[in-house]
């Protein structure tokens, strides 16, 4: 149970990953979503 296991705290920090033994920060999980795109609106036939 060392660095190179990665089930354990110390595995997920070596290699920098996360998982359910090392959740990330409540303030990295805020992702800024792009703008939704607007819709097209339909063109007037003449």
């Amino acid at each position: 149970m060392g660095k190179g296991d990665m089930k354990t705290r110390k595995g997920k920090i070596s290699r920098g990953t996360y998982g359910k033994l090392r959740p990330r920060k409540p303030d990295q999980l805020k992702i800024e979503k792009p703008a939704a795109k607007k819709k097209k609106s339909a063109t007037k036939k003449k």
